[in-house]
């Protein structure tokens, strides 16, 4: 790949989360923004004034069709983003997406074939606790072998806004998945720091904080993998629980186990009885939603080969599918994959 030396240009559409995308870029200053699109005209307006976007769209295709429009960055709901990832990669556009990613097998292949037509561009899920400098220095601790042989990790995601499910538009979307629309992070996290893909999942779940409302589908579904290595992850997505939004993560070793919760990071490093943990002070979240979109840009302009990067991606959502496969079954599931 040849790096670029003009500025990118780039096009952001839907501007809930995607605010916070269109700032990073402008933050670059190695991006041009062309357009912003969302279906409120007003809300794209105001924000075009703030960050000097050249452009406010009447559609998704003026963005496609807009040749110095090199990437195109989508906040959109959930169940039109495979739609629009297909268009963008097959308009030859780079693409920086929300998770998840898509939402069903046919949709992740559609997916693949339209980036491996384009040339392999630039592909990337906004998986933002992969920013957080607490995972950041967890991934390090865990490659330099700090925490000995992994052989569990715990991820609960606790969303605690009952309301956002049973109010809001994920009400009314077809088959929504909760590990999709928020076990993604977890599951992401578990690939990332343990470097395993896995071979397998069961999973069980079931409706009852949002028994009674308009949310039809379950809210609450915990998978467990099994790994090759013998590792086993178990990820939980607890939309309906009566908690702050927050996730936990624990990572058991052979040396070390490291837990977050709400008493903050910590690190076992010994099994006695009186041994004390030690306090990790890294913050567990971002310090915005933006906060991959830099490096993301940067590998644009510096020609690096984003092949293994999107891989990654595709990776997690297989890892998702499966475990709504194996929720519907009711029976363990192969996670696919070449």
């Amino acid at each position: 790949m040849k790096a670029r030396t003009a500025a990118l240009g780039v096009a952001v559409v839907g501007l809930g989360v995607g605010e916070e995308h269109a700032r990073a870029y402008a933050r670059t200053g190695a991006c041009e923004l062309r357009w912003l699109f969302d279906l409120d005209p007003e809300k794209s307006r105001r924000l075009a004034g703030e960050i000097r976007s050249k452009g406010v769209a009447r559609g998704f295709e003026e963005i496609l069709g807009d040749p110095a429009t090199h990437v195109v960055s989508i906040a959109s709901y959930d169940n039109a983003h495979a739609e629009q990832v297909i268009a963008a990669l097959r308009a030859g556009k780079h693409v920086f997406v929300e998770k998840p990613l898509c939402r069903s097998p046919g949709e992740l292949a559609a997916i693949r074939e339209a980036w491996r037509e384009a040339g392999s561009p630039h592909l990337a899920s906004n998986l933002v606790l992969r920013g957080a400098p607490l995972y950041r220095w967890l991934k390090e601790t865990a490659d330099a072998g700090e925490l000995g042989r992994i052989y569990a990790f715990d991820g609960d995601y606790l969303y605690g806004r009952i309301e956002k499910i049973t109010e809001g538009w994920r009400k009314d979307v077809e088959d929504y998945s909760v590990i999709q629309g928020g076990g993604v992070h977890l599951v992401d996290l578990m690939l990332w720091i343990c470097g395993e893909r896995p071979r397998s999942v069961t999973a069980a779940g079931n409706r009852i904080a949002t028994e009674g409302t308009r949310f039809r589908y379950r809210d609450f579904v915990a998978a467990t993998y099994a790994f090759a290595s013998g590792l086993v992850g178990r990820i939980t997505a607890n939309f309906g629980c009566v908690h702050r939004h927050q996730h936990v993560v624990r990572v058991f070793g052979t040396r070390a186990t490291f837990l977050f919760d709400d008493r903050g990071a910590r690190l076992h490093t010994r099994r006695e009885p009186e041994a004390e943990s030690a306090s990790i002070g890294h913050a567990p979240l971002p310090a915005s939603k933006g906060i991959l979109i830099p490096d993301f840009v940067r590998g644009i302009l510096d020609g690096r080969d984003p092949r293994a990067a999107a891989e990654r991606e595709f990776r997690v959502v297989e890892a998702c599918l499966a475990a709504d496969r194996a929720l519907a079954a009711g029976t363990p599931v192969e996670v696919e994959g070449p």
